[in-house]
């Protein structure tokens, strides 16, 4: 991440439900603690997240850890999978009480694979809106098969504002200047085009599930060979060694739904949605989730649950109750309003509360896990 263009609350390109509200973090410890508890808390606990952004989801996970004694006996690690130096920076500065005071190792990771399966412990995994930001093709069905949609650049004469490439080379975004520029004969714009014959990565992509090949010819949709990789390596860690067991539990909170997506690639600058093209590397870009590819990913490892809306989420786990809680012990009569009002954005049924969606992994058992081992993902509410 560039500290220079923060993309993270207010000052950023938008906020995350964590920072909203401590309630987001808390109720989702709560399930992980559940699932800890109902495979006999016998294991040491390790936390890990995927794109933890400034700490805070963590910070709160662990905060409600440590208030109980065994879970706080158990856990021994935090393992973070971050790139930027500076975001590593934030999130120490965050975490690092919780370290010294129980004695947590805090670990940092370039990649999800770094993180070794460990049957010693169990593993919480979280990933808060990570899988949206990773990188995806867009490939479309033809007559031919399935092809790809790239971008190319053409000289634009008649734009009003556009991005200047550096001298280096044609679409090298490292200049030092990224004013928008007047246009002029020589400016360049972009635009998508359709590969001429279907491509190495479309024909794969197409193939890999059986969802696509049931898709009519002109259909388009977004597909993530990373994310299906990261998921494929969470399912790893969730199960036993051999794909029987559980040896951990994980949380996924995304935009998206149980399915393909095919324009929801968007761009977002100081809190609104712009051109995918403005300013690159300055702005927050993202795709929905297709949750389904997900659970493909995993099906032979994990026991995949939802995806639930976050507000039947939130509100299943005790949202109500816990909001309560807090305006009764707040300081002011404002400062309980301000909590109510942080939380209620969780369950907005018109924004964050149904475009987001959570979904949770566990190891497979050799029964079917009971009602209150699935709680909240049930059918019928």
């Amino acid at each position: 991440m560039n500290p220079l263009n923060p993309v993270l609350g207010t000052e950023g390109d938008f906020t995350t439900s964590p920072e909203i509200s401590q309630v987001f973090g808390e109720l989702l410890a709560v399930w992980l603690l559940s699932q800890w508890l109902h495979v006999g808390k016998v294991r040491k606990i390790r936390l890990v997240e995927l794109g933890p952004g400034r700490g805070t989801l963590t910070h709160d996970i662990l905060r409600v850890l440590s208030q109980f004694p065994s879970a706080r006996e158990a856990v021994e690690e935090v393992h973070l999978v971050e790139t930027s130096l500076s975001m590593r920076s934030r999130q120490e500065g965050k975490l690092v009480t919780y370290s010294q005071e129980y004695g947590w190792a805090l670990n940092w990771h370039g990649s999800i694979d770094d993180v070794s399966p460990d049957a010693s412990k169990y593993t919480m995994i979280v990933a808060h809106e990570f899988f949206d930001a990773l990188p995806f093709h867009l490939i479309q069905k033809t007559q031919q098969g399935w092809q790809e949609i790239l971008i190319t650049s053409t000289p634009d004469p008649a734009a009003c504002t556009v991005l200047q490439p550096s001298r280096a080379t044609n679409l090298d975004f490292t200049t030092t200047d990224p004013t928008p520029t007047l246009s002029s004969p020589s400016t360049t714009r972009f635009r998508r085009i359709l590969s001429p014959t279907p491509t190495p990565s479309s024909t794969l992509l197409g193939l890999s599930s059986n969802r696509f090949k049931q898709l009519p010819v002109g259909s388009q949709i977004e597909v993530s060979p990373a994310a299906f990789k990261i998921a494929r390596r969470v399912g790893e860690l969730v199960c036993e060694a051999g794909g029987s067991g559980v040896a951990g539990s994980a949380l996924i909170v995304d935009y998206g739904g149980d399915r393909a997506y095919g324009n929801s690639f968007r761009a977002f600058k100081e809190h609104k949605i712009v051109d995918v093209f403005h300013r690159p590397g300055e702005c927050d870009l993202t795709t929905n989730v297709d949750f389904a590819y997900l659970k493909e990913a995993t099906a032979d490892l994990a026991l995949s649950l939802g995806p639930l809306s976050q507000a039947a989420f939130l509100t299943r786990m005790g949202l109500p109750s816990r909001v309560e809680a807090l305006k009764k012990s707040a300081s002011s009569q404002e400062r309980g309003d301000a909590i109510e009002k942080a939380a209620q954005r969780l369950v907005d049924p018109t924004r964050m509360g149904a475009e987001y969606k959570i979904m949770a992994m566990t190891g497979r058992r050799d029964i079917e896990p009971n009602i209150q081992e699935r709680w909240p993902f049930v059918d019928g509410l």
